[in-house]
């Protein structure tokens, strides 16, 4: 909080309260819920987490000392396998505490994201130092600081943008929103299309008895599936883009994302007409939806700042200007640029927007400082996965490498594990698997290249198998939960953990899948 408040009191008068929520400065000053008003309450643990860390230290500087390199080869050698249980036990945390101690969660998820950072980065430091430092500064400038700004640009321009007004809640209304936020997640993100579309489906629905399967069809396709075509749609697809895969490399995805968008569509309709009718029949002529408000959009004005982030990333791809040099790490200027714009058109977007009409979609920005905070967490503590899969055949996950070896066993094995953790880390683990197997030891640049020309159907069914099945849980994908919280507050009666599964995504999703896998892998 010190670092916020601290990086809030650089910035102008006028940006501070742009990124202030609505009616914070209307509110008197207290302390943050957060910080918690006994600061001291959760330091046995932290005392507690220290001292753990000095097994692992030893530990680890014998490991190390076995395994002494030359500064040439790669760290991944000589980390051990037992070095990823934090990053294991903080996507546990985020799957479990949430749903068996919820209360707990809300208030601390902070402090047990920078708990299991703190378990790896500490001994970690202690015992590979510098090349420690540059794995951190390098994942840190690389990878999380443009994997954050996108997230928050797209999510504070969609949050600008307010679909207003009320249709019948007909199966042929219904299956036109889901279709057009299918093809509009792909450049909104799917955050940002599920954040535009949730509550206008939800009126449309509002006279509706029967309305649980809207909503879980909507989480299918609008905060999954629709975002397969470009990096802005999922964050696996934008930390690929990170890593060098072209930006309209991913509408190879199309054929994929349109078998099993027309499925579930076409299984929708079918699925919304039966309860439609059901409806009709038990509660007869009062089951009509007799208002009906035509649509509007307000804040149309973000949609040219939505165009200015979308550019800003194909600058990037396309734009190379060289790099500098930042304490050791090589940053792109065009990557730079990239990051300035996006952040640009957010805070103009922030300026430019009524803050009623913020207010009128329900507009927080608690939900992206809990994806920062806990992607922080992520990024530091998956260091040192991604450097023993980079290792190849040489690592000590030779076995896993050695396991997984067909596009269509990268398919279900991304998937599975998207499905219980979070697909962008997911995506990032195989795509560094799929690096070290067959380009070990090779600069990504390099590898990177040669897995796109020679064996790009590995990575098309790592993307798939990420996007796709995160939509298999509530947790498989960040859209997943802020839908469901949004639907129950709307009065919906949403399954719970389980139910979402057995219910709806096992008998639903897994065929689909299983066709999906047959035709293309």
């Amino acid at each position: 909080m010190m670092i916020v408040q601290w990086c809030r009191s650089g910035l102008p008068a006028w940006a501070r309260r742009a990124i202030e929520p609505p009616g914070a400065r209307e509110k008197p000053a207290i302390p943050s819920r957060m910080a918690g008003g006994k600061p001291l309450r959760f330091l046995p643990i932290l005392v507690v987490l220290l001292l753990s860390t000095l097994p692992t230290l030893g530990l680890l500087a014998a490991e190390a000392a076995k395994h002494a390199k030359s500064a040439d080869e790669i760290i991944g050698d000589s980390l051990p396998l037992w070095s990823v249980l934090p990053f294991a036990g903080i996507l546990l945390s985020i799957a479990l505490f949430p749903l068996l101690a919820p209360h707990f969660w809300h208030r601390h998820y902070p402090k047990v994201a920078m708990a299991w950072a703190l378990v790896f980065a500490l001994p970690f430091l202690a015992v590979y130092r510098g090349d420690a430092w540059h794995e951190m500064l390098h994942i840190a400038l690389i990878d999380y600081v443009p994997f954050i700004i996108l997230l928050w640009g797209l999510y504070a321009v969609s949050g600008g943008l307010l679909l207003r007004g009320s249709l019948a809640g007909t199966p042929r209304v219904n299956t036109i929103f889901l279709l057009v936020g299918t093809l509009i997640a792909s450049w909104t993100g799917t955050t940002g299309a599920a954040m535009l579309l949730i509550r206008p489906i939800l009126r449309t629905n509002s006279k509706r008895k029967y309305k649980v399967h809207v909503v879980v069809f909507f989480i299918f396709l609008v905060a999954n599936i629709g975002g397969s075509l470009t990096p802005l749609g999922d964050p696996p697809l934008f930390l690929g883009f990170l890593h060098k895969v072209p930006f309209f490399w991913t509408l190879r995805l199309f054929p994929m994302m349109a078998t099993a968008s027309l499925i579930l569509l076409g299984l929708f309709y079918f699925i919304d007409r039966h309860y439609y009718k059901k409806e009709l029949n038990e509660l007869g002529p009062q089951a009509e939806v007799k208002e009906k408000v035509p649509l509007r959009v307000d804040g149309l004005h973000n949609l040219i700042f939505l165009a200015g982030i979308l550019g800003a990333v194909l600058l990037s791809g396309f734009w190379k200007a060289g790099d500098v040099n930042i304490l050791g790490i090589h940053v792109g200027i065009q990557d730079m640029t990239r990051d300035a714009l996006i952040v640009l058109m957010g805070l103009l977007s922030v300026w430019f927007t009524p803050k009623r009409l913020r207010k009128d979609n329900d507009f927080t920005w608690e939900p992206i400082r809990e994806v920062a905070l806990l992607f922080a967490g992520i990024f530091v503590t998956i260091i040192p996965a991604l450097a023993i899969l980079r290792a190849g055949e040489q690592g000590h996950l030779a076995f896993l490498i050695k396991a997984v070896r067909e596009p269509w066993e990268y398919f279900w094995m991304t998937g599975f594990l998207s499905s219980f953790l979070d697909n962008a880390p997911t995506y990032l683990t195989f795509f560094n698997m799929q690096l070290g197997r067959f380009y070990p030891g090779l600069p990504e640049t390099s590898a990177v290249a040669g897995l796109l020309h020679t064996h790009a159907v590995y990575l098309e069914a790592v993307a798939t198998g990420a996007v796709f099945m995160g939509a298999n849980t509530y947790i498989g994908n960040a859209p997943n939960f802020m839908v469901r919280s949004i639907a129950e507050e709307a009065g919906v009666d949403m399954p719970s953990f389980f139910g979402y599964m057995f219910r709806w995504s096992i008998p639903i999703l897994i065929p689909t899948f299983l066709l999906i896998g047959i035709i293309f892998y």
